[in-house]
């Protein structure tokens, strides 16, 4: 892992997470999560002043990146939020089966090596009755702002930390073995191949 990878993507990703407009996006899915919670890809924590204390009994949270965490603890600090931070892959949670009652996911699919394989995992330490709260950003609706995500996606990936803007959420979610209650989706402020934003509740499928 070079510089660029260790020192200036981190803080580039801490920046572009932290952005007002993303901000109000976490607040819409963050505070649903309740019981025991697993966060996957917690990066440098954005979602931790949006979690509701009294709903939250347990929170751990996974990131592959050692720098991610780093910054994830010093915002967890900050807040005074207790969570357990885990170097893992989303690919192999390090946790038992049915062992959560909500599994977060925001901006993560995008930079996951094998999203089926990742979303396997989530459902394997979901317990049955659990629900996968969700928000992404991915392929969007129009050929046009698809054709341009296909185009820059392999480019955009070195500089992104593997970021793929055009992966098909709910088609992810789906082939994961998950059903989405009434997603909500929508285009935020800015270039639109990187802001077809999808978020809701999915659930695993029996």
């Amino acid at each position: 892992m070079g510089f660029y990878e260790r020192r200036v993507l981190p803080r580039l990703i801490d920046w572009a997470c932290g952005l007002t407009v993303v901000d109000r996006q976490r607040r819409k899915v963050v505070p649903q999560a309740q019981g025991e919670v697993l966060e996957v890809g917690i990066g440098p924590g954005h979602n931790l002043e949006h979690y509701d204390p009294s709903r939250v009994r347990r929170l751990v949270a996974i990131d592959p990146s050692p720098e991610m965490l780093v910054l994830a603890a010093r915002r967890a600090r900050a807040l005074g939020r207790d969570v357990e931070l885990l170097e893992a892959g989303a690919e192999r949670i390090p946790l038992p089966d049915a062992a959560v009652d909500a599994v977060l996911l925001t901006y993560t699919l995008c930079t996951v090596p094998e999203p089926h394989a990742a979303l396997c995992e989530i459902r394997r330490v979901l317990r049955p009755s659990g629900q996968l709260l969700f928000c992404e950003h991915g392929a969007a609706p129009d050929p046009a702002v698809r054709k341009w995500q296909d185009r820059v996606t392999p480019l955009w990936r070195r500089f992104a930390g593997g970021c793929h803007l055009n992966r098909d959420v709910p088609a992810l979610l789906a082939a994961g073995g998950f059903s989405v209650e009434e997603p909500s989706a929508m285009y935020l402020p800015g270039w639109r191949p990187a802001t077809w934003n999808v978020w809701g509740v999915a659930r695993p499928t029996s």
